[in-house]
């Protein structure tokens, strides 16, 4: 069972290649090859029909991410039926960023431990690298935390996609590569993929370090139009990080938030519903502009305190 990264040494461990297991070995290899294929498909070149394939595979992934796995699956923040919530966690597995009980259980640990040591990617703690790619990579952070997710663990199917996840990529290889040939796996899988990771992974390595700041949240979380663009809303963080459990993170009509936009629409279609909204209390509560900066990290404390989230597992309500 995995462990919560320690608080005495927030600093990386460098581990000799001759210890790192099988895993984390075809780990680095697949990262590897995949960056490779990015540039083999630019050196094939593109054509209009294969970067039409790519935004559409990055669009409804980053959708089945941002939707799916955080929002709905780490923090419930609308509700569906059993049927749809299957359908959203394979969506999710197509992402290739692992189960959905695994996504939704770093992240929790992630909003429980904010920019503290604990945290599993605090860019302010162990730096750009680690937050963005070390801390998925590191064997540390590779099992499942069922404890943290009982909510979720206690459908079967879902356990059984999170430990079969690579069904996913498999079923999308497929997809793009038998109508479109090697450059539709290129394209469609591959560099749609990869672009993908690293636009999901700025959230976790720039939206603490780069924007600006409405609420006086603990940790060190940043509102960035740009971020929120390219992940379909997930960069307005420091409105997420103020008030987690909420469907909709652009809190404004002016910040734009694509998923929230196709939750509505799947809400007006019956698939959806409950949507969770920030009160209007809650717009109003804790503003930077009022109360000043309460970041310990941010007004030279040396420990922040820990955003404690409230039990998503107690709170959380079972599908029908």
């Amino acid at each position: 069972m995995q462990t919560d990264v320690p608080d005495s040494n927030p600093s990386i461990t460098v581990v000799s290649p001759s210890k790192w297991s099988l895993s984390e070995v075809l780990h680095v290899l697949a990262l590897v090859a995949m960056h490779v294929g990015l540039v083999l498909a630019f050196v094939r070149g593109p054509t209009w029909q294969l970067v039409s394939l790519a935004a559409a595979t990055y669009l409804v992934r980053m959708f089945a991410i941002t939707a799916a796995y955080h929002r709905y699956f780490s923090h419930r923040s609308f509700k569906t039926s059993r049927l749809f919530q299957l359908v959203l966690a394979f969506l999710g597995t197509t992402a290739v960023q692992k189960g959905p009980l695994w996504w939704a259980a770093a992240h929790r640990i992630h909003h429980k431990h904010s920019d503290s040591e604990r945290d599993v990617h605090s860019p302010v703690r162990r730096g750009f690298w680690y937050a963005h790619l070390g801390w998925w990579m590191g064997k540390e952070h590779q099992e499942t935390r069922l404890d943290l997710v009982p909510d979720l663990a206690s459908y079967p199917e879902l356990r059984w996609l999170d430990r079969f996840h690579v069904i996913g990529s498999a079923v999308l290889i497929a997809a793009v590569t038998i109508p479109f040939g090697f450059d539709g796996f290129l394209w469609g899988y591959v560099v749609s993929t990869v672009v993908l990771m690293h636009a999901t992974f700025t959230i976790n390595s720039l939206a603490h370090v780069w924007g600006s700041r409405r609420y006086a949240t603990k940790d060190t979380s940043r509102n960035n139009a740009f971020l929120a663009l390219i992940t379909l809303g997930e960069g307005w963080h420091n409105n997420h990080h103020h008030y987690m459990s909420s469907a909709n993170q652009g809190f404004f009509w002016w910040e734009i938030d694509l998923s929230f936009y196709v939750l509505r629409a799947l809400e007006k279609l019956g698939i959806v519903w409950d949507l969770r909204r920030p009160p209007e209390r809650v717009l109003r509560k804790d503003l930077v502009a009022e109360v000043g900066e309460r970041s310990p990290l941010l007004i030279g404390k040396d420990e922040p305190s820990e955003d404690v989230a409230p039990s998503l597992a107690r709170t959380a309500t079972r599908v029908s």
